[in-house]
């Protein structure tokens, strides 16, 4: 726990800094709960406010530059405003950015994806994350017949009710990991049908699968926790989709996040061919985007010859603006990028452990190619659980981080992007350490 008097200097260096950002904050509270538009986008005193961004920096309305390790959690991939994606929008707003029909762009953008993920034998485009998981978590209700689904016990998988469920249950929550309705406006009832297990705990996943089989309709889990950077452990990854597919549960791998991690995804990274698959971020170019897809005999329920067909809608699903982002950004991601971009990771988690053991912070670093999180506590850490991390202490932290410009998660979390190399990774590293030091 950080010291008052370090708690006061940090504060007051943020509200030094950032007059022009207190003062839109305060303006915004008269037209947003609380001032802002999404809940994970506030943290106190105020959010800083960005103006602009290049490359790997952003530039706030105070006029002070920040390394962007945030990068918007995760969909910047090439950084802000890469010539590339920037012309491919221009000319496509040029020529309308939505119709109400199909178009070739939504073909080339699926022909990109589906060649870079075989088990996407099929998809649909949504136009956020949260919505692709809604509909995955849909296919697999229809084709099974069956209502619940299993989850770990931390993970984030957007904001639709089925997976609101013990994504940040506390420290006192219970053991072993109880469904918890993760806020307020949720009903009850929605923590009947989600039931939740230990993350790289194969043996308590199983045992939930067994009792449950003939009630799960599917399990659903990322293969790096996007709260607090965890990586699967690839004998749990591996071993849970195996023991679900012989148990006839369908397997969602949620690569919202994780697509980065290699051509083909995590998916492609660790072997795996899931049912299904959610993907977002990267795939629109920094524009709202989501997909969903997976087996052709489930996706085909979607079809409008069906039978009894699924229904999906949204009236921006699709755009073509967004789609031309994505095509645009997927065209200029080779394997080469992503290989250098995991070596990056490698470096900046191998680094800041180094440099941080030579500070005697106790400390882990966690993470997988180019996602990397930090954790302060002594002991490994592996699940939801074992990442300890006293919450004010990273608050502060975030802010020191912010004074010495860097702009990273508000729990320690960094995302590295493309328009980044050994220097900036330097840069964070001292700056972290740097950072720890103001804590105290």
């Amino acid at each position: 726990m950080a010291s008052t008097e370090a708690t006061l200097a940090i504060e007051a260096q943020y509200r030094a800094r950032t007059p022009r950002s207190a003062a839109l904050a305060d303006e915004a509270r008269s037209v947003f709960p609380g001032g802002v538009t999404r809940s994970v986008a506030f943290f106190p005193p105020y959010p800083v406010y960005i103006a602009e961004g290049c490359g790997s920096r952003v530039t706030d309305v105070d006029g002070h530059e920040y390394l962007d390790c945030l990068n918007n959690f995760g969909s910047m991939i090439h950084g802000h405003a890469h010539p590339a994606v920037v012309a491919a929008v221009r000319d496509q707003v040029g020529s309308g950015t939505d119709f109400g029909a199909p178009t070739e762009l939504h073909l080339a953008l699926a022909r990109e994806l589906t060649r870079r993920l075989p088990s996407l034998q099929r998809l649909r485009f949504t136009t956020s994350g949260t919505e692709a998981v809604l509909y995955a978590v849909r296919a697999a209700r229809a084709f099974t017949g069956r209502s619940a689904i299993l989850k770990f016990e931390g993970s984030y998988h957007g904001g639709y009710d089925s997976v609101s469920v013990s994504v940040d249950p506390g420290p006192s929550s219970p053991e072993p990991p109880a469904a918890h309705v993760a806020s307020l406006g949720l009903p009850p009832e929605v923590a009947q049908h989600t039931l939740v297990a230990r993350f790289n705990d194969l043996d308590d996943a199983a045992g939930i699968l067994h009792a449950h089989r003939n009630e799960l309709a599917a399990v659903i889990v990322e293969p790096v926790t996007v709260r607090g950077m965890i990586p699967a452990e690839a004998d749990f990854l591996r071993g849970l989709c195996d023991l679900a597919r012989k148990l006839e549960v369908l397997v969602i791998l949620d690569e919202v996040v994780t697509l980065r991690l290699a051509f083909g995804g995590a998916q492609e990274r660790f072997g795996l061919a899931p049912d299904l698959t959610t993907l977002g971020k990267i795939i629109g170019g920094g524009l709202p985007v989501g997909a969903f897809g997976g087996r052709a005999d489930i996706m085909d329920a979607f079809a409008p010859g069906h039978a009894r067909p699924v229904h999906h809608s949204g009236t921006f699903a699709g755009n073509s603006a967004v789609m031309a982002a994505g095509l645009a950004t997927l065209e200029v991601l080779t394997r080469d990028d992503i290989a250098r971009l995991n070596t990056l990771g490698d470096r900046f988690r191998e680094r800041l452990g180094a440099a941080l053991t030579a500070n005697g912070t106790r400390a882990q670093v966690t993470g997988l190619g180019s996602l990397v999180g930090l954790h302060l506590t002594d002991g490994p850490v592996h699940d939801y659980r074992s990442a300890t991390s006293d919450r004010e202490t990273m608050r502060l932290l975030h802010l020191a981080l912010l004074n010495r410009g860097i702009f990273a998660r508000a729990g320690g979390g960094f995302f590295l992007s493309t328009a980044m190399g050994d220097g900036e990774i330097d840069a964070a590293t001292t700056a972290v350490v740097d950072a720890l030091n103001d804590v105290g």
